[in-house]
């Protein structure tokens, strides 16, 4: 195993690390959300509890699936699962949900909450948290994918996308 070798391998638990950790702030935020509107119903738009449930599912997808490729990757980083195109198909979906998801909730919140001079939202801190961490996880889930396409411009064994990552 060379140095670069050694360099992806710890760069791909670090960033596929952050991205599963914040997704499962994210999901215990929206999921909490969730509940509170399914039992208070006390949403000022019908839309609210539709994008903060879509985005309970984009957290569920990205834990589910990001800890999958990480334990694909740390048992075995070569092979059709765990190849660039393999990366690139699971985090392509992935960017566009979160770009959805997270559109979605800044465009409810009309950007963001001031929690001291509104009183429209109920849980706005909770709103916010959940606008920010889904941003912060797009930003990640960007991130992985430029080094993604990065490794695989520069592999000099480069086979089509099948090769490991």
């Amino acid at each position: 195993m060379t140095a670069g070798d050694t360099t992806v391998r710890l760069g791909h638990r670090i960033t596929f690390g952050a991205i599963v950790i914040f997704s499962i702030i994210e999901l215990c935020l929206a999921a909490w959300l969730t509940a509170q509107y399914a039992v208070h119903h006390n949403y000022t738009r019908i839309s609210v509890p539709d994008r903060v449930r879509f985005v309970l599912f984009c957290a569920t997808w990205t834990v589910s699936f990001g800890s999958m490729m990480m334990i694909l990757f740390y048992h075995s980083a070569t092979g059709v699962l765990t190849s660039i195109g393999a990366h690139l198909l699971f985090l392509g979906l992935t960017w566009i949900m979160w770009t959805a998801g997270a559109a979605a909730i800044t465009q409810m919140l009309g950007g963001g909450l001031n929690c001291k001079t509104q009183d429209v939202f109920v849980y706005c801190t909770h709103l916010n948290a959940l606008e920010g961490f889904a941003w912060l996880i797009w930003i990640l889930v960007t991130f992985a994918i430029i080094a993604v396409l990065i490794r695989g411009i520069t592999r000099k064994d480069y086979a089509g996308g099948l090769v490991s990552v």
